[in-house]
């Protein structure tokens, strides 16, 4: 396959069911081009994918049909919307007549300034139109199956919460005629191959933007252009175009490569597509891997796991990033691909400095490969200012084996505590081979707080986070004794 798409000077782009033309700067993010169409209910806020007032419903792929998914449209360039359909929230009503999403809001009284609102409704249409979304009340869920955390990257300023709960809890399921509930089986919008280019308004020079048709030729571009950027779900590059002014002279768009996609279970591993998006893997594994199904949920929020890819969160190479504490102990490898081949790294050999990698140029991740069976005694534990939606200061992943009361096999991974994410392999050590008690945890706590370089910073202190991996271990012993004790029916 030629290195090269089909030049085309603008994209098109399906806005509340009518074609609009996007011929603006590569850099150029969703919401700044939905404003200069006049659709202006999406807001910017913080300009970083934390208040969800720019939130837009966008139509993906799912299995043979759709599902509306909320995304930050303050975050993803608007040419990654080349072919695509999105919804705004001008375009969920049916002329005079409210969405029922709307309508809720309304009547219960869910909205005061009307700043966050729209991206509230968007959020909650998104879940409004689940297909999995239970009919009844279950612990997780409101008495209608609504999940409540489907609006954890919304926030409010002056309305507060409960009538917006409200709203969502009183909310049926869609009715025959609904338009939208009806388009879920239809196929989704292939992705359009797009090379476009276009000068950045404030500097002059010329940007470009390409989403090549499959792997091989957006390989051959990597070879050939080392200094192309890989964009996915831009949850990251979003907020540095935004808050840091960064552009990019050439973009490369491979979160919907079909290579790149998927999740596929062997006899040794798990495999993980590099662009499957964080709710996509916590959805379609449903807890096949348990210690996923603890750290997604916890990983920022719905609207930004509905964009972020895994691949995109190791690719930065961040010492900060939620999944490769778990992957680390998880002993999780990653497929790396090139125009000469590919080649397996295991993840603790992959991190060599702040933001480096073993990665080298022309290089992508093409997969994580989870190997089986998995650990029997699994937890992720992140200790951040927020609950949710929050950067961590520390992150801890364990996945350990007990037979017979002894520690069989131990795998720690760290994050927060030094340039790199890493293992805690002295106190992997410390505990193989004893046994699984809390004379083992309070000795072994000792060589955890030890272990990494935690530095100061305006999160947390060095002293805080060593402290909080001293308790760590002794946090995770009292876990599992819960969890057996639950187990034995005790």
């Amino acid at each position: 396959m030629s290195a090269s798409t089909t030049e085309r000077s603008r994209c098109r782009i399906s806005v509340n069911g009518t074609e609009k033309d996007f011929d603006g700067p590569t850099h150029e993010n969703a919401l700044d081009f939905l404003r200069g169409q006049g659709l202006t209910a999406a807001k910017e806020g913080c300009a970083e994918g934390e208040c969800g007032a720019c939130a837009i419903l966008l139509a993906r792929p799912d299995g043979e049909g759709i599902r509306w998914t909320s995304v930050n449209a303050c975050l993803l360039p608007a040419a990654a919307l080349d072919g695509q359909e999105i919804i705004t929230a001008e375009g969920l009503a049916e002329g005079q007549t409210y969405h029922p999403v709307q309508e809720e809001m309304a009547v219960r009284g869910g909205s005061q300034c009307g700043y966050c609102t729209p991206g509230f409704i968007c959020s909650m249409a998104a879940e409004y139109y689940r297909p999995e979304r239970p009919t009844d009340s279950d612990p997780h869920h409101g008495p209608n199956g609504f999940d409540i955390h489907a609006l954890s990257g919304n926030l409010c300023r002056c309305t507060g919460y409960r009538p917006i709960k409200d709203a969502a809890y009183a909310l049926g399921n869609p009715a025959e005629a609904d338009a939208l509930a009806a388009r879920r089986t239809d196929p989704a919008p292939a992705s359009a191959r797009t090379d476009l280019h276009r000068p950045d308004t404030p500097t002059g020079e010329l940007g470009r933007f390409r989403r090549p048709g499959d792997l091989a030729e957006a390989l051959d571009i990597l070879a050939a252009e080392p200094e192309v950027l890989l964009v996915a779900g831009a949850t990251d590059w979003g907020v540095e175009v935004n808050i840091k002014g960064a552009r990019a002279k050439s973009l490369l768009a491979i979160d919907r490569l079909p290579e790149l996609r998927g999740i596929r279970f062997t006899e040794t591993h798990v495999e993980i597509g590099a662009a499957h998006t964080l709710s996509e893997i916590e959805r379609e594994l449903n807890g096949a891997v348990p210690l996923l199904g603890k750290l997604l949920p916890q990983f920022a929020s719905r609207l930004i796991r509905n964009g972020a890819t895994i691949g995109g969160n190791l690719g930065t190479g961040s010492p900060i990033g939620d999944t490769p504490p778990a992957l680390l102990a998880l002993e999780a490898e990653l497929v790396l691909a090139s125009a000469d081949g590919e080649r397996t790294v295991a993840l603790a050999d992959y991190f060599t400095g702040y933001r480096q990698t073993v990665r080298a140029s022309g290089e992508l991740i093409r997969a994580v490969r989870i190997p089986l069976p998995l650990a029997s005694l699994t937890s992720f534990q992140k200790i951040a200012k927020r609950r949710f939606d929050d950067i961590s200061s520390v992150a801890i992943g364990y996945a350990v084996d007990v037979v017979d009361g002894t520690v069989a096999k131990a795998r720690i991974g760290l994050g927060g505590v030094a340039a790199t994410p890493l293992r805690a392999r002295a106190t992997e050590a410390a505990i193989e081979g004893r046994p699984w008690s809390l004379e083992t945890v309070h000795s072994a706590a000792e060589v955890l707080a030890s272990e990494g370089t935690p530095m100061d910073d305006h999160r947390a202190s060095s002293r805080y986070r060593t402290a909080m991996l001293r308790s760590s271990l002794e946090r995770f012993f009292a876990e599992q004794l819960g969890t057996m004790d639950q187990e034995a029916g005790r």
